[in-house]
């Protein structure tokens, strides 16, 4: 409720607590109104805490990561298998000045990532590459950490759901905009 995506190109002026994300996608996905986009960040708002690292698998046009910077995060590591849309979001993570926080990586979901012990990875993207690589998820979070899976459309729910409970994940919240879900489910702590 306190983040205001604005286009690059226009003024705008924020108010006292307001958060603003200045957002120009060029051709990368994420304007930030697609509600899959409102559903990750009202879960970042929720969960991120200031001084977390985070992994956001999928980023497109940086939206994401620039949100959890701009929330505190202290470090993030923002992957897309698309170089246009890497370019794009190192474009807006410099706009945005959370160029020492965030590092753009071109690569394949978290295929050779060795970063674990992460607090929480979103990934905004569809239903079908989400159910990829929850095991790798598992293994790139610390226990107790937050994945936040978005981009998943309705009747695809149940059975993202089922492959993060297969991975050893625990559902904690499914929240739903429209069509479009959202499922946050975490590590357990052992």
């Amino acid at each position: 409720d306190r983040i205001t995506i604005v286009p690059s190109w226009e003024s705008y002026t924020a108010s006292a607590n307001e958060i603003i994300i200045e957002l120009d996608p060029g051709m990368a996905f994420g304007t930030g109104t697609h509600p899959t986009t409102q559903l990750c960040i009202r879960a970042l708002s929720d969960y991120l805490q200031p001084g977390d690292e985070l992994i956001d698998v999928g980023t497109g046009s940086g939206v994401l990561s620039i949100a959890s910077a701009k929330l505190g995060a202290k470090s993030i590591l923002a992957t897309d298998l698309d170089e246009i849309a890497t370019r794009a979001a190192e474009e807006n993570i410099t706009l945005n000045k959370t160029e020492h926080i965030i590092t753009v990586k071109q690569n394949n979901l978290l295929q050779d990532i060795n970063k674990t012990n992460v607090d929480i990875v979103v990934a905004n993207i569809l239903a079908e590459v989400i159910l990829l690589f929850p095991e790798d998820v598992y293994k790139a979070l610390k226990p107790g950490g937050i994945f936040i899976a978005s981009g998943i459309i309705e009747d695809k729910a149940k059975v993202v759901e089922e492959a993060l409970k297969n991975a050893g994940l625990i559902i904690e919240k499914i929240e739903q905009q429209g069509d479009w879900v959202a499922i946050i489910s975490k590590r357990g702590v052992e």
